[in-house]
């Protein structure tokens, strides 16, 4: 039997013709987009590496701005945001240039190669300390963070942070001074 010619057709999908479909969710339309988004970041950086970089941050950049969207042409939000990204890290790099690692051949080191027992040593006792003093310890003397700033990242109060890097100071100054004692045979 044949549908009459005034009964609207369904194709294959089950979906009646005519009637447009609900729009796709933000999300969803940009999940639509990445294929698109990785070839045009590949085609910027000319790093696979790069270019993944790019692609996660033009995600994460729309994720979160979102609210910014005014409904129109997400693609080409989306590309304008990576193509912004790309533009930013370059101006980052001109503005702080490299040196190749050949131009260092001829510097001399002011430092004599650390001995490996006592980096072991030094590992070992960092590994001791309690995770809270080693972080605190790692943040303000290896990364070079002030007080208030292990503060904030570590979102204690300020006076916690010096408590715990003095017990981790002196705990490791402890330990390294035990491992120092150097046992000798008892004369015969």
């Amino acid at each position: 039997m044949s549908p009459s010619p005034d009964q609207p057709q369904k194709p294959e999908d089950g979906r009646r013709e005519g009637i447009a479909s609900p729009p796709l969710s933000f999300d969803a339309q940009i999940l639509a987009l990445l294929p698109q988004l990785r070839r045009y970041s590949r085609s910027l950086t000319r790093s696979d590496a790069e270019s993944d970089d790019l692609l996660q941050d033009c995600v994460e950049k729309a994720l979160v701005h979102r609210a910014q969207w005014r409904g129109a042409n997400i693609r080409a939000w989306a590309y304008r945001i990576m193509t912004n990204l790309h533009l930013n890290a370059r101006r980052a790099v001109a503005r702080r240039p490299s040196v190749g690692i050949e131009a260092a051949e001829g510097v001399a080191s002011n430092t004599l190669p650390a001995d490996p027992l006592e980096r072991n040593r030094l590992v070992r006792a960092l590994g001791d300390l309690p995770n809270d003093a080693r972080a605190v310890l790692m943040l303000v003397a290896v990364e070079g963070h002030s007080y208030q700033e292990v503060a904030d990242i570590m979102d204690i109060p300020l006076g916690t942070v010096m408590s715990r890097l003095s017990r981790a100071r002196h705990m490791l100054r402890q330990k390294l001074q035990e491992e120092n004692v150097i046992q000798l045979r008892s004369p015969r």
